[in-house]
């Protein structure tokens, strides 16, 4: 069985039926991409979470290790995307550079990442709707808006959100770069305005222990709040769009991620130095704490901002969710009937449907500490992959065209590959479990189904009956 056959990038490039996109998008162009997919939920959702159980007001330590792996991967990516500017994202590269199989196990945990990744932002706007309505004097039951491990019965407003937008990806709901650049004022303003208010009450006695849970916490702490990261790759994914790719897209990528985990330390640091970090544990960190200094008005208007951005994220996971889908059934890895294109709105309506219960589920019964843990690990797991695919590909393949070069391939590759491969390491045992389950589950689709059904296999019959 050859399971690592590998598609050649212009066969890949073929088949898709690629079209070179319209260059329009300079540095900052690509910087804004970059933020407004990176600030949502890890800022707004996360950082209590991670503070409270694991790394204590040493997260902002936490977030300087992801963003540094983030960015090593984050340049690895940028040449696979520049060179494969296609649907399918990592799994795709991975096709190219390791083999099919490889590229199968890639598909399927970017499958796990964007499902999982879709519920857990569900959660964290589920947060902020019940805290905007407890701001508001409004309480909403507890058996309706926690999960059976937190108390309740079911997260309603999660189980919602995610139903509505499944409902507006259906319809092909699209967005612009302009309402890019909109959301991301918001999403700013809402951070901004948190910092002029949180700052100036700091209490730093609020800093001691400043770690806890030692060093290992704090490494913890960098595997969960990874997921504050997650949105980075598409400003990779955006290369075949760059005026100078060369130039633009180092500067979107290292500005945004900058940018962003700046934003990110200076948070860590008011969120725990303004309420104990015992106390974190909450959906909604940076609002609670501006309610626990007395800023109703203030919390309201974060709550809002973080809602806008927590919006827009879930949605575009959601659209990345089925686009993987339709790329794997583009090369007959699964059943081309699921990811029919709805006649009238042009959309992969049945998966959408299909996958939009399924993130409705997980994100009705499940905590937000679990789904965000697997939900780093599949990206982790698909970042140590696209680290070892671009160093292969530079062997294999050395003549490719390569709009943009990751520079220092030999030292960026493989730090990328081992900070993310560290950060998985970190994760705790039960989600290492959950993802080896996940991952059995898709080695036995694959020899059951997805082998004898690729079309790389209808061309190895044809290849050896010719012989």
């Amino acid at each position: 069985m050859d399971i690592f056959r590998k598609k050649d990038v212009d066969v890949l490039l073929a088949e898709a039926g690629a079209k070179s996109l319209k260059k329009t998008l300079n540095g900052v162009d690509l910087i804004l991409l970059g933020i407004g997919c990176i600030i949502g939920t890890g800022i707004f959702v996360l950082t209590g979470v991670a503070a409270a159980k694991y790394a204590g007001p040493a997260l902002m330590l936490s977030f300087v290790l992801s963003g540094a792996a983030c960015t090593f991967a984050a340049l690895a990516y940028a040449e696979l995307a520049a060179m494969v500017p296609i649907a399918g994202s990592a799994y795709t590269y991975s096709y190219a550079a390791l083999g099919e199989f490889v590229a199968w196990i890639v598909g399927w945990n970017l499958i796990l990442e964007y499902t999982v990744g879709a519920s857990t932002v569900a959660v964290g706007w589920s947060g902020y709707v019940v805290g905007l309505l407890k701001s508001g004097g409004i309480t909403l039951p507890k058996e309706f808006t926690s999960v059976p491990m937190d108390g309740g019965m079911v997260n309603v407003p999660a189980v919602l959100i995610i139903l509505f937008l499944t409902w507006l990806l259906v319809l092909g709901t699209k967005e612009s770069a302009t309402l890019n650049r909109i959301l991301v004022i918001i999403k700013l303003a809402a951070v901004f305005i948190f910092i002029a208010l949180a700052g100036p009450k700091v209490n730093v006695a609020n800093w001691d222990p400043f770690m806890p849970f030692g060093f290992s916490g704090v490494a913890t702490g960098a595997a969960i709040v990874f997921f504050a990261y997650i949105g980075f790759d598409a400003v990779a994914t955006a290369a075949e769009e760059c005026k100078n790719p060369n130039k633009d897209l180092p500067m979107g990528i290292v500005g945004s991620l900058v940018i962003c985990t700046a934003l990110y330390i200076i948070v860590a640091a008011i969120l725990t130095g303004v309420v104990p970090y015992k106390e974190l544990n909450s959906p909604e960190p940076v609002a609670l704490a501006l309610r626990y200094i007395g800023y109703n008005i203030g919390s309201a208007l974060v709550g809002t901002g973080a809602l806008c951005g927590i919006t827009t994220v879930c949605l575009v996971l959601m659209f990345g969710q089925s686009r993987i889908f339709f790329a794997m059934s583009r090369d007959g890895l699964i059943p081309s009937g699921i990811c029919e294109v709805h006649p009238k709105y042009g959309t992969p309506y049945k998966i959408t449907i299909v996958a939009g219960i399924g993130c409705a589920i997980l994100a009705g019964l499940l905590p937000i500490g679990i789904l965000a843990e697997l939900t780093n690990i599949g990206t982790l797991f698909a970042f140590v992959v696209a680290g070892i695919g671009v160093l292969a590909l530079r062997n294999t393949a050395p003549d490719l065209p390569r709009p943009f070069r990751c520079p220092a391939i030999n030292i960026i590759a493989p730090l990328a590959s081992l900070s993310c491969g560290y950060l998985m390491y970190m994760l705790p045992v039960e989600t290492w479990i959950r993802f080896g389950v996940w991952s059995l589950i898709g080695i036995a689709i694959y020899f059951f189904y997805g082998y004898n059904h690729s079309h790389m296999n209808k061309l190895t019959g044809k290849a050896n009956i010719n012989q």
